[in-house]
């Protein structure tokens, strides 16, 4: 078996490509905003046994590529990554709070494609190929 999770009763490998975008399209997600995104997923995919195996966050949207354990919905490993995010960076960044009325700082929508057609190694090198030339502090993922 190549690199399968397994809990007590299932061995799994489901991996999703998910795409979702900031209110209106606004191109928030810069320097400060950017680094604390990424680091609020990676806590919340781990909170929720999930991995991320590929991911670039631009200004205006984020893509994942990230392994869900069959217990938890797509649905609702998104709407935890984005609920969670979304709530710290407006407590954290004031002019977030300001550009985005009523706390939404992400679109209601989401887009999620599972990955079964597509070697992981074709979507890494698309979501990589969606990055935005920003300084990085080398952070990898797996």
């Amino acid at each position: 078996m190549k690199n399968y999770k397994s809990t007590s009763h299932t061995i799994y490998d489901c991996k999703y490509h998910i795409v979702w975008i900031t209110k209106y399209r606004k191109p928030v997600l810069k320097w400060e905003i950017w680094d604390r995104c990424r680091e609020l997923i990676r806590q919340t995919a781990k909170k929720y046994d999930m991995t991320i195996y590929a991911w670039a966050v631009n200004r205006d949207h984020i893509h994942l590529l990230v392994w869900i354990p069959p217990f938890l919905s797509v649905s609702k490993a998104v709407q935890y990554m984005k609920w969670w995010s979304s709530y710290k960076m407006q407590r954290e960044f004031p002019r977030l709070k300001k550009e985005f009325r009523w706390q939404h700082l992400r679109a209601r929508w989401y887009w999620v494609c599972t990955s079964w057609n597509v070697t992981d190694e074709m979507w890494k090198e698309y979501i990589d190929n969606q990055r935005i030339n920003e300084p990085d502090d080398d952070f990898r993922v797996l």
